[in-house]
């Protein structure tokens, strides 16, 4: 294989899955039906509806019906279509919740532990072909600011999920400071245009990457390691929610609004709307001609609070 050259197989006849179902027998058939074999380097795909059905992630309902169930907390709605943090951590439309490729009347729902499903499939994959493979699993998402769906990673095992190129140089000498390819979601995506969306190929195979599959015995962080904490995302909430849940201003809200921000950035912010002088330090803020309602919104959504309503002092929440 030449540099910089990778390969994708989606083999057919794999039949409808159930739970209890074998999904490395199903996979490794499917392949010798194609006269394909798993090699070390490679890295196994599966999209996590059959997972899930294995497993007996289905339900009898609507989305509707179990959306509560596999909601944390809601970011945004828009009509009827409610994006959600679900269970997993993963921000998605209807928690992920699938309605299409299953019967009339029911739901699949996420597997419970993605990583967990990618570590044991890695595990009997490597008893039975004797091959080092990387397993992703999968599932499709829209984005923010982009029309449209891609695949990306929920689950993970032997893969390195994520590569850093921070602190090396570009061919023009220029100092890579963030770049950090999200490589299990390119993953993801790859296999995707293989498998297509109404072929039923659960099941893809990249060959061309070995150098991302860990070593036997190192399945690695797992997909879960790219989901951002609360408070680490720069939306934490739709634009129209961030609004209410600052005028609001109950505790509970505060996580996805993130740290405390700079004194200067609420400081800018105060001046901004309400027109009035602001003083003070890194640790302190007094802004006495604001408006306290204003002003206590202001500072709740820039993680500071206001402590003396008199004097319109504000200082930042502690950890």
């Amino acid at each position: 294989m030449s540099g910089g050259e990778i390969t994708v197989v989606a083999p057919d006849g794999v039949p409808e899955v159930h739970k209890g179902d074998d999904l490395t027998a199903l996979l490794i058939a499917a392949l010798e039906g194609i006269g394909h074999h798993l090699a070390d380097g490679d890295v196994v795909a599966v999209t996590s509806k059959v997972v899930s059905k294995a497993e007996g992630q289905v339900r009898e309902g609507t989305r509707d019906d179990v959306l509560d169930e596999e909601t944390r907390r809601v970011v945004a709605r828009r009509g009827r279509t409610a994006i959600v943090r679900n269970r997993l951590g993963l921000t998605m439309a209807a928690a992920g919740i699938d309605a299409s490729n299953v019967e009339a009347g029911h739901v699949v729902l996420h597997p419970v532990d993605p990583d967990g499903s990618a570590r044991a499939l890695r595990a009997t994959l490597r008893e039975r072909t004797g091959a080092n493979v990387g397993v992703v699993v999968t599932d499709t998402a829209g984005r923010a600011w982009r029309d449209g769906q891609t695949d990306l990673a929920i689950g993970a095992a032997g893969l390195q999920v994520l590569e850093s190129f921070a602190g090396q140089e570009d061919a023009y000498g220029n100092s890579l400071v963030v770049t950090a390819p999200a490589v299990a979601d390119e993953v993801a995506g790859v296999a995707e245009l293989a498998q297509g969306k109404l072929a039923a190929r659960p099941f893809a195979v990249m060959r061309g990457r070995g150098d991302l599959v860990l070593p036997v015995g190192d399945d690695g962080p797992g997909a879960g390691a790219l989901i951002r904490g609360e408070g680490q995302d720069f939306f934490g909430y739709g634009a129209r929610e961030a609004v209410v849940r600052a005028l609001r201003g109950e505790p509970g809200d505060r996580a996805p609004f993130g740290a405390p921000a700079a004194a200067e950035e609420l400081a800018a912010a105060i001046a901004e709307v309400t027109g009035v002088s602001v003083s003070g330090t890194d640790t302190e803020l007094r802004a006495p001609d604001a408006d306290p309602r204003t002003l206590a919104v202001l500072a709740y959504a820039h993680g500071w609070e206001v402590i003396d309503q008199t004097a319109s002092l504000l200082r930042p929440l502690g950890p």
